[in-house]
This record gives C-alpha cells, structure tokens and sequence, in this order.
C-alpha cells in the first residue's frame, strides 16, 4: 500500500492509502498529478508506507513547491526524512 497525500489547496489536503499511484488521477472533481514519490521514508519509531504526493495538475512546479511547504508543519508524511 502506498501513503497517498493529495494536496487540494493552502489550506486544504487529503489523506488516502492506495494499491497503486497513477501519473494522474481525477479526484473529487479535480485532476491530480504525481508530483512526489513514491519514497519509502527512513525508519523511525513507527512503520511507515511509501508516500506519494499529489497535486493538481495545472499548478507549475514552483506553486506546487510552495503548496508543498504550506503543508509539511502539518501533514506528518511530508515531514519524514527519505
């Protein structure tokens, strides 16, 4: 199983396990793309899942890397070190 977080917007994330992580995915009316991942995080005190990121396909890499950094104080995947 994978880890899946798809980041909706700065204030907004979801948080899925799936089998597997398509390039692309439609998802609550949005079309996602896999913009991290899959990485399998460095052990720590709890098993962790290999974690995939998602967000929506028309954001450049630059609004999704500040999409991305809006969220890691809150979303624990993206905090892991890998």
């Amino acid at each position: 199983m994978y880890a899946v977080i798809l980041l909706k917007d700065p204030e907004r994330f979801a948080r899925e396990r799936w089998e597997q992580v398509p390039d692309l995915v439609d998802y609550e009316g949005g079309s996602y793309s896999l913009r991290a991942g899959p990485r399998q995080p460095l052990p720590t005190d709890r098993e962790w899942d290999p974690v995939a990121v998602y967000a929506l396909d028309e954001l450049t890499e630059e609004e999704f890397q500040d999409l991305y950094a809006s969220h890691r104080p809150h979303v624990a995947e993206l905090g892991l070190k890998y």
